[in-house]
């Protein structure tokens, strides 16, 4: 019997539901969220971004035919030229600039994550890489639909945060969360048992190391 992606979903399901429904995120659906508190995670995913870019180089390097290399390709691309310019023009409105960017410094839990994700990716082959990264693309469009659905969500002017809620429920992203857990799955369903357990284990700690980015946004730690 094969795998998927909901099956590494609920073997950590506890980590999972408080990545999704962490006080940062829940603080963000209600427009409570301290400002200082977004900017700071803004800042980061920055550059959080630049090493997911460099993660798809290297999903490039790792690839065995020409489909996983275009693949591999494209999400570098889209980081690069599209993300990573959206990115910088949505800090500009927060009061940070692309010289500010330039200069931040990576706090502890960004260093945590991306270098995870990175050495994940050297010890291990696509799926290994791809299972590292899924908290981020696949949770982020999960969380949009998550806040979608709570009632203390607010959405529209009121909410200074509502166009980040919007960028995760945009048809483009879910599109792309969509064909990644597809992707997750054609090849989870072939996995043995003793391989499942291995990305399990994977899944659970791209998944911690996701709260604790969460967290950093909340104690503006570094």
């Amino acid at each position: 019997m094969g795998y998927s992606f909901d099956d590494l979903k609920a073997a950590g399901k506890k980590d999972w539901q408080n990545y999704i429904q962490h006080d940062f995120v829940k603080q963000l659906g209600a427009g409570t969220l301290p400002p200082a508190a977004f900017r700071h995670y803004l800042q980061q995913d920055y550059l959080f971004l630049i090493h997911f870019a460099r993660a798809y180089a290297l999903a490039a390097y790792k690839s065995r035919n020409m489909a996983e290399l275009r693949h591999s390709f494209d999400g570098m691309k889209v980081i690069v030229d599209l993300e990573l310019t959206l990115h910088v023009d949505y800090c500009t409105q927060w009061g940070v600039s692309e010289e500010d960017l330039a200069r931040l410094p990576e706090a502890r839990a960004t260093m945590a994550y991306t270098r995870y994700v990175l050495d994940t990716g050297n010890r291990g082959d696509l799926l290994d890489m791809h299972v590292a990264l899924a908290p981020c693309l696949v949770g982020y469009g999960e969380i949009a639909n998550w806040l979608n659905s709570e009632a203390n969500t607010l959405r529209g002017a009121d909410n200074p945060y509502d166009s980040w809620i919007a960028m995760y429920e945009s048809e483009g992203f879910q599109a792309a969360m969509r064909d990644e857990i597809n992707w997750l799955n054609t090849r989870l369903a072939t996995v043995t048992d003793e391989r499942f357990e291995e990305l399990t284990t994977i899944f659970r700690d791209a998944t911690r190391l996701e709260i604790d980015f969460w967290q950093m946004g909340l104690d503006l730690s570094f």
